[in-house]
Protein backbone atom coordinates (compact mmCIF):
# COMPACT_ATOMS: atom_id res chain seq x y z
CA UNK A 1 0.00 0.00 0.00
CA UNK A 2 1.34 3.42 -0.96
CA UNK A 3 1.18 5.98 1.83
CA UNK A 4 -0.39 9.25 0.66
CA UNK A 5 1.07 12.50 2.04
CA UNK A 6 -0.13 16.06 1.95
CA UNK A 7 3.47 17.34 2.07
CA UNK A 8 6.58 16.36 0.20
CA UNK A 9 10.16 17.60 0.02
CA UNK A 10 11.31 19.98 -2.70
CA UNK A 11 13.11 22.87 -1.00
CA UNK A 12 14.93 24.07 2.08
CA UNK A 13 13.91 23.71 5.70
CA UNK A 14 11.51 26.49 6.68
CA UNK A 15 9.68 26.01 10.00
CA UNK A 16 7.58 29.14 9.47
CA UNK A 17 6.23 27.58 6.30
CA UNK A 18 4.74 24.71 8.35
CA UNK A 19 3.20 26.85 11.06
CA UNK A 20 -0.10 27.42 9.23
CA UNK A 21 -0.48 23.70 8.35
CA UNK A 22 0.77 21.90 11.42
CA UNK A 23 -2.62 22.01 13.21
CA UNK A 24 -4.75 20.95 10.24
CA UNK A 25 -4.35 17.16 10.65
CA UNK A 26 -2.43 16.87 7.40
CA UNK A 27 -0.01 14.03 6.81
CA UNK A 28 3.60 15.18 6.55
CA UNK A 29 6.43 13.37 4.84
CA UNK A 30 9.70 14.31 6.56
CA UNK A 31 12.87 14.16 4.51
CA UNK A 32 16.01 15.59 6.09
CA UNK A 33 13.84 18.09 7.99
CA UNK A 34 12.67 19.59 4.71
CA UNK A 35 8.95 20.28 4.37
CA UNK A 36 6.88 21.86 1.64
CA UNK A 37 3.12 21.50 1.02
CA UNK A 38 2.32 19.89 -2.31
CA UNK A 39 -0.16 22.61 -3.23
CA UNK A 40 2.55 25.27 -2.77
CA UNK A 41 5.14 23.83 -5.16
CA UNK A 42 4.95 26.80 -7.50
CA UNK A 43 5.12 29.31 -4.64
CA UNK A 44 8.23 27.68 -3.19
CA UNK A 45 9.93 27.38 -6.55
CA UNK A 46 9.47 31.13 -6.90
CA UNK A 47 10.90 31.81 -3.43
CA UNK A 48 13.08 34.90 -3.54
CA UNK A 49 16.82 34.41 -3.16
CA UNK A 50 19.13 37.01 -1.66
CA UNK A 51 22.91 36.92 -1.47
CA UNK A 52 24.30 38.40 1.73
CA UNK A 53 27.81 39.80 1.23
CA UNK A 54 29.61 40.36 4.51
CA UNK A 55 32.57 42.74 4.35
CA UNK A 56 32.89 43.34 8.10
CA UNK A 57 32.02 46.26 10.32
CA UNK A 58 30.40 46.65 13.72
CA UNK A 59 27.44 44.49 12.73
CA UNK A 60 29.68 41.41 12.48
CA UNK A 61 31.26 41.84 15.93
CA UNK A 62 30.72 39.63 18.98
CA UNK A 63 32.15 39.57 22.50
CA UNK A 64 35.22 37.40 22.88
CA UNK A 65 35.01 34.95 25.75
CA UNK A 66 37.47 35.70 28.48
CA UNK A 67 38.41 39.24 27.44
CA UNK A 68 34.90 40.51 26.56
CA UNK A 69 36.53 42.47 23.74
CA UNK A 70 34.67 42.93 20.45
CA UNK A 71 36.08 40.77 17.66
CA UNK A 72 34.85 39.86 14.15
CA UNK A 73 32.60 36.80 14.12
CA UNK A 74 33.08 33.98 11.65
CA UNK A 75 30.11 33.06 9.47
CA UNK A 76 28.88 30.20 11.67
CA UNK A 77 29.00 32.34 14.80
CA UNK A 78 27.16 35.13 13.00
CA UNK A 79 24.49 32.67 11.86
CA UNK A 80 24.03 31.53 15.45
CA UNK A 81 23.19 35.10 16.46
CA UNK A 82 20.82 35.49 13.50
CA UNK A 83 18.66 32.34 13.24
CA UNK A 84 15.87 34.50 11.83
CA UNK A 85 17.81 34.69 8.56
CA UNK A 86 16.79 31.13 7.80
CA UNK A 87 13.23 31.24 9.16
CA UNK A 88 11.57 33.39 6.52
CA UNK A 89 10.26 32.87 3.01
CA UNK A 90 13.45 34.35 1.53
CA UNK A 91 16.35 32.01 0.86
CA UNK A 92 19.54 33.67 2.08
CA UNK A 93 23.05 32.61 1.09
CA UNK A 94 26.14 34.19 2.62
CA UNK A 95 29.54 35.04 1.20
CA UNK A 96 32.11 36.84 3.30
CA UNK A 97 35.35 38.71 2.78
CA UNK A 98 38.34 36.84 4.17
CA UNK A 99 39.43 38.42 6.37
CA UNK A 100 36.62 40.78 7.30
CA UNK A 101 37.61 44.43 6.90
CA UNK A 102 37.10 47.46 9.11
CA UNK A 103 35.35 50.08 7.00
CA UNK A 104 38.20 52.54 7.61
CA UNK A 105 40.40 50.23 5.52
CA UNK A 106 37.96 49.87 2.64
CA UNK A 107 38.78 51.49 -0.71
CA UNK A 108 38.65 50.85 -4.46
CA UNK A 109 40.01 47.29 -4.19
CA UNK A 110 37.17 46.38 -1.84
CA UNK A 111 34.60 48.19 -3.99
CA UNK A 112 35.82 46.20 -6.95
CA UNK A 113 35.48 42.95 -5.02
CA UNK A 114 31.93 43.78 -3.87
CA UNK A 115 30.82 44.74 -7.36
CA UNK A 116 32.40 41.66 -8.90
CA UNK A 117 30.54 39.45 -6.42
CA UNK A 118 27.25 41.05 -7.45
CA UNK A 119 28.03 40.61 -11.15
CA UNK A 120 29.23 37.01 -10.74
CA UNK A 121 25.97 35.99 -9.02
CA UNK A 122 23.62 38.43 -10.71
CA UNK A 123 21.52 35.81 -12.49
CA UNK A 124 21.27 33.56 -9.43
CA UNK A 125 19.68 36.00 -6.98
CA UNK A 126 16.79 38.43 -6.83
CA UNK A 127 18.71 40.90 -4.72
CA UNK A 128 21.85 41.55 -2.69
CA UNK A 129 22.54 42.82 0.82
CA UNK A 130 25.98 44.12 1.78
CA UNK A 131 27.05 44.18 5.42
CA UNK A 132 29.45 47.07 5.89
CA UNK A 133 30.90 49.27 8.60
CA UNK A 134 29.13 52.62 8.91
CA UNK A 135 32.14 54.94 8.73
CA UNK A 136 32.68 54.64 4.98
CA UNK A 137 29.43 52.97 3.94
CA UNK A 138 28.27 56.02 1.97
CA UNK A 139 31.52 55.98 -0.03
CA UNK A 140 31.28 52.27 -0.86
CA UNK A 141 27.59 52.33 -1.66
CA UNK A 142 28.01 55.44 -3.82
CA UNK A 143 30.88 53.77 -5.67
CA UNK A 144 28.80 50.70 -6.49
CA UNK A 145 25.96 52.86 -7.77
CA UNK A 146 28.32 54.14 -10.49
CA UNK A 147 30.11 50.83 -11.06
CA UNK A 148 26.96 48.79 -11.79
CA UNK A 149 25.60 50.37 -14.95
CA UNK A 150 22.05 49.31 -15.92
CA UNK A 151 21.48 47.69 -12.53
CA UNK A 152 18.05 46.06 -12.40
CA UNK A 153 18.12 44.41 -8.98
CA UNK A 154 18.35 45.75 -5.41
CA UNK A 155 21.76 46.10 -3.75
CA UNK A 156 21.07 47.13 -0.16
CA UNK A 157 23.87 48.22 2.16
CA UNK A 158 23.30 47.99 5.89
CA UNK A 159 25.14 47.66 9.18
CA UNK A 160 24.61 48.59 12.79
CA UNK A 161 25.74 50.96 15.51
CA UNK A 162 25.91 48.13 18.06
CA UNK A 163 27.40 44.68 17.32
CA UNK A 164 25.13 41.73 16.64
CA UNK A 165 26.40 40.12 19.83
CA UNK A 166 25.18 42.98 22.04
CA UNK A 167 21.74 42.72 23.64
CA UNK A 168 20.40 46.09 22.44
CA UNK A 169 21.90 45.79 18.98
CA UNK A 170 20.14 47.35 16.02
CA UNK A 171 21.73 44.69 13.81
CA UNK A 172 18.79 42.30 13.55
CA UNK A 173 16.17 44.85 12.58
CA UNK A 174 18.47 46.49 10.05
CA UNK A 175 19.55 43.23 8.43
CA UNK A 176 16.17 41.49 8.34
CA UNK A 177 14.46 44.55 6.85
CA UNK A 178 17.27 45.01 4.33
CA UNK A 179 16.76 41.41 3.20
CA UNK A 180 13.03 41.93 2.87
CA UNK A 181 13.65 45.04 0.75
CA UNK A 182 16.20 43.22 -1.42
CA UNK A 183 13.64 40.50 -2.10
CA UNK A 184 10.62 42.76 -2.56
CA UNK A 185 8.80 42.60 -5.89
CA UNK A 186 5.72 44.24 -7.30
CA UNK A 187 2.66 42.42 -8.60
CA UNK A 188 4.38 41.92 -11.96
CA UNK A 189 7.38 40.25 -10.36
CA UNK A 190 9.74 43.20 -10.80
CA UNK A 191 12.07 44.48 -8.10
CA UNK A 192 10.50 47.41 -6.26
CA UNK A 193 13.78 49.24 -5.63
CA UNK A 194 16.30 48.08 -8.27
CA UNK A 195 19.14 50.38 -7.30
CA UNK A 196 21.98 50.66 -4.78
CA UNK A 197 20.59 51.83 -1.45
CA UNK A 198 21.36 52.14 2.26
CA UNK A 199 18.87 50.89 4.83
CA UNK A 200 19.33 52.05 8.41
CA UNK A 201 16.97 52.21 11.40
CA UNK A 202 13.71 52.75 9.51
CA UNK A 203 14.68 54.50 6.30
CA UNK A 204 15.78 53.37 2.87
CA UNK A 205 17.89 55.94 1.03
CA UNK A 206 19.43 56.14 -2.42
CA UNK A 207 23.05 55.28 -1.67
CA UNK A 208 24.67 58.08 -3.63
CA UNK A 209 22.58 60.65 -1.77
CA UNK A 210 23.66 59.63 1.72
CA UNK A 211 26.05 60.90 4.34
CA UNK A 212 26.82 59.47 7.75
CA UNK A 213 25.45 62.07 10.13
CA UNK A 214 25.70 60.53 13.58
CA UNK A 215 28.20 58.29 15.37
CA UNK A 216 25.93 57.77 18.38
CA UNK A 217 22.30 57.40 17.32
CA UNK A 218 20.77 54.45 15.50
CA UNK A 219 19.69 56.81 12.71
CA UNK A 220 23.28 57.04 11.49
CA UNK A 221 22.58 58.19 7.92
CA UNK A 222 20.59 60.83 6.16
CA UNK A 223 19.79 61.89 2.61
CA UNK A 224 19.62 65.64 2.87
CA UNK A 225 18.74 66.50 -0.69
CA UNK A 226 16.54 63.58 -1.73
CA UNK A 227 13.58 61.93 0.04
CA UNK A 228 13.67 58.43 1.48
CA UNK A 229 12.74 55.69 -0.99
CA UNK A 230 10.93 53.75 1.72
CA UNK A 231 9.99 53.94 5.39
CA UNK A 232 9.70 50.86 7.58
CA UNK A 233 7.20 50.50 10.39
CA UNK A 234 4.55 47.83 10.80
CA UNK A 235 4.63 47.83 7.02
CA UNK A 236 7.31 48.97 4.58
CA UNK A 237 5.96 51.92 2.62
CA UNK A 238 7.72 52.36 -0.70
CA UNK A 239 7.82 55.47 -2.86
CA UNK A 240 8.16 54.04 -6.40
CA UNK A 241 7.98 57.49 -8.01
CA UNK A 242 11.29 58.36 -6.31
CA UNK A 243 13.13 55.21 -7.44
CA UNK A 244 15.69 55.28 -10.26
CA UNK A 245 14.74 52.66 -12.87
CA UNK A 246 17.13 51.63 -15.62
CA UNK A 247 16.04 50.28 -18.98
CA UNK A 248 15.42 46.55 -18.27
CA UNK A 249 16.43 45.69 -21.83
CA UNK A 250 20.01 46.79 -21.23
CA UNK A 251 22.51 44.30 -19.77
CA UNK A 252 24.35 44.90 -16.50
CA UNK A 253 27.76 46.40 -17.16
CA UNK A 254 30.61 46.58 -14.66
CA UNK A 255 33.00 49.54 -14.46
CA UNK A 256 35.83 48.94 -12.02
CA UNK A 257 38.83 51.06 -13.02
CA UNK A 258 39.58 53.82 -10.54
CA UNK A 259 42.08 56.65 -10.61
CA UNK A 260 42.63 57.82 -7.03
CA UNK A 261 44.70 60.89 -7.91
CA UNK A 262 42.05 63.17 -6.45
CA UNK A 263 41.79 65.43 -3.42
CA UNK A 264 39.36 67.45 -1.32
CA UNK A 265 40.14 71.14 -0.78
CA UNK A 266 37.95 72.63 1.93
CA UNK A 267 37.95 76.41 1.97
CA UNK A 268 37.91 78.28 5.28
CA UNK A 269 38.32 81.90 6.34
CA UNK A 270 42.02 82.71 6.41
CA UNK A 271 43.17 79.87 4.16
CA UNK A 272 46.70 80.54 2.89
CA UNK A 273 47.90 80.58 -0.70
CA UNK A 274 50.75 78.23 0.18
CA UNK A 275 48.26 75.58 1.32
CA UNK A 276 46.13 75.84 -1.81
CA UNK A 277 49.18 75.90 -4.08
CA UNK A 278 50.73 72.86 -2.39
CA UNK A 279 47.57 70.80 -2.88
CA UNK A 280 46.87 71.91 -6.45
CA UNK A 281 50.48 71.23 -7.46
CA UNK A 282 50.54 67.72 -6.03
CA UNK A 283 52.32 65.44 -8.50
CA UNK A 284 49.84 63.43 -10.57
CA UNK A 285 46.74 65.23 -9.29
CA UNK A 286 43.82 64.95 -11.73
CA UNK A 287 40.70 65.96 -9.84
CA UNK A 288 39.69 68.17 -6.89
CA UNK A 289 36.50 68.47 -4.89
CA UNK A 290 36.41 72.12 -3.87
CA UNK A 291 34.24 72.50 -0.77
CA UNK A 292 32.94 76.05 -0.75
CA UNK A 293 30.68 78.25 1.37
CA UNK A 294 26.89 78.41 1.08
CA UNK A 295 25.63 78.25 -2.47
CA UNK A 296 29.11 77.68 -3.88
CA UNK A 297 30.91 80.84 -2.83
CA UNK A 298 34.62 81.48 -2.28
CA UNK A 299 36.92 84.31 -1.19
CA UNK A 300 37.57 86.85 -3.97
CA UNK A 301 41.35 86.96 -3.40
CA UNK A 302 43.10 87.30 -6.74
CA UNK A 303 45.64 84.66 -5.81
CA UNK A 304 42.88 82.05 -5.32
CA UNK A 305 41.54 82.73 -8.81
CA UNK A 306 45.04 82.48 -10.28
CA UNK A 307 45.80 79.17 -8.52
CA UNK A 308 42.49 77.60 -9.56
CA UNK A 309 42.74 78.86 -13.13
CA UNK A 310 46.31 77.57 -13.47
CA UNK A 311 45.24 74.16 -12.16
CA UNK A 312 42.35 73.94 -14.62
CA UNK A 313 44.68 74.97 -17.44
CA UNK A 314 46.99 72.09 -16.45
CA UNK A 315 44.07 69.69 -17.00
CA UNK A 316 42.96 69.26 -13.38
CA UNK A 317 39.19 68.94 -13.03
CA UNK A 318 37.83 71.02 -10.14
CA UNK A 319 34.21 70.62 -9.00
CA UNK A 320 32.44 73.07 -6.68
CA UNK A 321 30.69 71.33 -3.77
CA UNK A 322 28.93 73.26 -1.03
CA UNK A 323 29.98 72.58 2.56
CA UNK A 324 26.30 72.63 3.56
CA UNK A 325 24.49 69.32 3.95
CA UNK A 326 21.28 70.67 2.47
CA UNK A 327 21.05 72.81 -0.64
CA UNK A 328 22.82 73.17 -3.95
CA UNK A 329 25.67 75.04 -5.59
CA UNK A 330 24.34 77.96 -7.64
CA UNK A 331 27.36 79.45 -9.35
CA UNK A 332 26.77 83.01 -10.44
CA UNK A 333 24.01 83.63 -7.89
CA UNK A 334 26.43 85.71 -5.84
CA UNK A 335 29.31 87.77 -7.17
CA UNK A 336 31.72 85.87 -4.91
CA UNK A 337 31.27 82.74 -7.06
CA UNK A 338 31.97 84.45 -10.38
CA UNK A 339 35.73 83.96 -10.14
CA UNK A 340 35.20 80.21 -9.80
CA UNK A 341 33.21 80.19 -13.03
CA UNK A 342 35.87 82.25 -14.80
CA UNK A 343 38.56 79.85 -13.59
CA UNK A 344 36.74 76.89 -15.17
CA UNK A 345 35.46 75.28 -11.97
CA UNK A 346 32.45 72.99 -12.55
CA UNK A 347 29.26 72.99 -10.48
CA UNK A 348 28.55 69.94 -8.35
CA UNK A 349 24.95 71.02 -7.77
CA UNK A 350 23.58 69.14 -4.73
CA UNK A 351 25.83 66.07 -4.89
CA UNK A 352 27.41 64.69 -1.69
CA UNK A 353 31.17 64.68 -1.20
CA UNK A 354 31.08 60.87 -0.99
CA UNK A 355 29.30 60.52 -4.31
CA UNK A 356 31.39 63.19 -6.02
CA UNK A 357 34.70 61.63 -5.00
CA UNK A 358 33.76 58.11 -6.05
CA UNK A 359 32.20 59.34 -9.30
CA UNK A 360 35.31 61.37 -10.06
CA UNK A 361 37.69 58.49 -9.35
CA UNK A 362 35.69 56.10 -11.52
CA UNK A 363 35.30 58.48 -14.45
CA UNK A 364 39.01 59.36 -14.38
CA UNK A 365 39.79 55.65 -14.40
CA UNK A 366 37.21 54.51 -16.95
CA UNK A 367 36.58 57.48 -19.25
CA UNK A 368 39.19 60.18 -18.61
CA UNK A 369 38.47 61.98 -21.88
CA UNK A 370 34.80 62.31 -20.95
CA UNK A 371 35.27 62.83 -17.21
CA UNK A 372 34.84 66.61 -17.24
CA UNK A 373 31.65 66.40 -19.28
CA UNK A 374 30.12 63.52 -17.30
CA UNK A 375 30.90 65.06 -13.90
CA UNK A 376 28.39 67.76 -14.85
CA UNK A 377 25.68 65.22 -15.65
CA UNK A 378 23.39 63.13 -13.48
CA UNK A 379 24.27 59.49 -14.19
CA UNK A 380 22.15 57.51 -11.74
CA UNK A 381 20.21 59.89 -9.54
CA UNK A 382 23.21 61.26 -7.62
CA UNK A 383 22.40 64.93 -8.17
CA UNK A 384 19.71 67.30 -9.34
CA UNK A 385 20.88 69.23 -12.39
CA UNK A 386 18.98 72.42 -13.18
Amino acid sequence: MVQRYDFFCIYANNPLFLRKYIKKNVKICICQNIFVPLQLQNEVKAMSKVLLISTGGTITMVRQKGTNALVPADIETFKAFMPELFASDVKVDIQAFTPLIDSSDIGPDSWRKMAQMVVAHYDEYDGFVVLHGTDTMSYSASALSFMLENLGKPVVFTGSQLPVGVLRSDAKENLLTAIEIAAAKDEDGNAIVPEVTIYFEDRLFRANRTTKRNAEHFSAFNSYNYPALAKAGVHITYQPHLVHYNDPRLPLKLHDSFDTNVAVLKLFPGIQQSVVRALLRTRGLKGVVLETFGAGNAPTDKWLYRELKAAVDRGIIIVNKTQCNTGSVEMGLYAVSLNLMKAGVLSGYDITTEALLTKMMLLLGERPEQARELLGKDLCGEMTVD
